[in-house]
């Protein structure tokens, strides 16, 4: 596409550079309105500078994108009423062997989780878990929390459901759900195992410094599952529960009162047991509320029989919501709409709560959708401009893709403007384009052009710590958590995400088929 005449290239680089920088730099200080504004600010500019079209700006928003993204949405948030992360958290702290073994655990089940829930729900979910765990054992927490940052984003680039840049190329490209996973897996396992590894050598000295600490504290159990799974001593009796001394202490009080002389002689064993039991029984007629002995022991049974009740339900509500998202899961695999699957297995979720949904709903990132409108109008508008036909007509006969030469220009474009624009402009810019001139070589090219768009991008969000959403969401949480907040600083994460990012794309890139 030629540039368009100067004006309208002019004011539609205006409206693109202000979406930019309210994109990247969310509170700038002369317009400090967020992402989600500064989406729409620069769409209504598209419009009102006549770059594009309102039907036009209309026609951009992709539906099934945000179908997609809001029906997954839906069902992270009952699969965290379901437990599914406080299991996955407890699975952290189970048997571990030190703090190296915690950073595997962490890389391997923040990666999996972020392939099935995205990567934003699984560092929303853990940061406080992996904080605690570290905390608790007197570890430093950083190297945790960028085991989990990087390992969440190397982990969604398996699927189309990761991250909000994969459902932009899965919906663009028509790669179906199982290609999709074939095609990346191998780079994404060997790129978590990768990403272990650079963090054990990195921090090996720095966790090994603990390992005396370590072995005094035992194994890691975080704080919440302690409380949360406590037994309850009175579920054998409905006597007061006592300890060895207190019974001790009362027999021999009772042996003493039973004396006929008071000379502490032994009384007869029955009579004994007999003073102790109606004792007992009269700690339980003082109860609040029983009015007899009878009422007091009719009284927990019924409640027990409730509790039993109530459990039952609850353990079959949550194997429904498990079954509904691995058929949704299933039905991705087998090929069906994306979209539409993800939008049925949410309201099947609904439908199955048997509740008022808006406690559910009012939890989705509406703002994340809204922002993809703006976002959506704001990039149509600045491809209408020519500027990115421009400079892919300059940089394309350097970047074909069946050339090794090639695909690392490509990646090096990729993994750039992954970090100054973000990676789904970026998608969304360079995704047709890309494919288009991959698809002239071979229709097996254009795939594969699709596929290292979705992987380098996605990877590129480890370079630094404004590189992607789930690495800023660890850092917020992290912050921002009670009684253990900790900053993760811009030049501690840079000084792990250079390498990483560098050394786990590239062999990614060999590895993706």
């Amino acid at each position: 596409m030629a540039l368009a005449f100067s004006v309208k290239v002019v004011l539609g680089s205006i409206a693109f550079a202000i979406f930019w920088v309210l994109a990247v730099f969310p509170a700038v200080p002369f317009l400090p309105v967020g992402r989600t504004a500064g989406s729409l600010l620069g769409a209504v500019l598209m419009v009102l500078f006549r770059v594009v079209t309102p039907d036009q700006a209309y026609a951009a928003i992709d539906l099934p994108i945000l179908g997609l993204l809001f029906g997954t949405m839906v069902v992270s948030v009952y699969l965290e009423r379901a437990d599914i992360f406080k299991y996955l958290g407890k699975l952290l702290s189970w048997k571990s062997k030190g703090a190296k073994d915690l950073i595997c655990r962490i890389c391997l089940i923040s990666a999996i989780s972020s392939a099935v829930f995205t990567n934003d729900t699984t560092c929303v979910i853990l940061t406080e878990f992996v904080l605690k765990i570290a905390r608790q054992h007197n570890l430093p927490p950083h190297p945790f929390l960028l085991a989990l940052a990087s390992s969440a984003n190397i982990g969604s680039a398996a699927t189309p459901i990761g991250n909000p840049q994969n459902l932009v190329i899965a919906v663009q490209s028509k790669i179906s759900f199982g290609d999709f996973l074939i095609g990346i897996l191998p780079a994404m396992l060997v790129g978590v195992l990768v990403n272990v590894l650079l963090l054990l050598c990195m921090y090996w000295r720095l966790l090994s410094a603990q390992k005396d600490e370590e072995d005094a504290t035992g194994e890691v159990v975080a704080e919440d599952d302690v409380i949360s799974h406590r037994f309850s001593p009175a579920t054998m009796s409905h006597f007061p529960s006592l300890n060895s001394q207190e019974w001790n202490s009362r027999l021999e009080s009772m042996n003493v009162q039973s004396s006929p002389n008071g000379n502490g002689s032994t009384a007869h064993p029955d009579s004994l047991r007999n003073r102790v039991i109606s004792a007992d029984q009269n700690e339980i007629q003082r109860v609040p509320g029983a009015d007899s002995l009878k009422d007091a022991l009719s009284a927990q049974p019924s409640e027990e029989k409730e509790n039993l009740s109530t459990r039952w339900k609850r353990r079959f509500w949550k194997f429904c919501v498990y079954f509904v998202t691995v058929g949704m899961l299933i039905s991705l695999l087998m090929g069906l709409n994306m979209s539409w699957t993800a939008i049925t297995a949410a309201l099947a979720l609904v439908v199955l709560d048997f509740e008022d949904a808006r406690p559910c709903l009012e939890k989705v990132s509406y703002m994340l959708l809204i922002f993809f409108c703006g976002m959506f109008i704001t990039v149509e508008g600045f491809n209408k401009t020519g500027i990115p036909s421009s400079l892919w007509d300059l940089m394309e006969p350097y970047a074909k893709i069946n050339h090794v030469s090639g695909i690392a220009v490509l990646a090096i474009v990729i993994l750039v403007l992954s970090n100054l624009a973000s990676n789904v402009p970026t998608v969304l810019l360079l995704g047709g384009r890309v494919a288009a001139s991959a698809a002239a070589i071979s229709a097996s090219d254009g795939k594969k052009a699709w596929l290292i768009l979705a992987w380098v991008s996605t990877v590129a969000g480890n370079l630094s710590l404004l590189g992607s959403a789930a690495n800023l969401i660890v850092c917020e949480q992290a912050r921002r958590t009670p009684h253990l907040a900790y900053t993760l600083s811009f030049w501690k994460h840079i000084k792990f995400g250079v390498p990483s990012t560098l050394i786990v794309t590239a062999i990614g890139l060999t590895l993706i088929r």
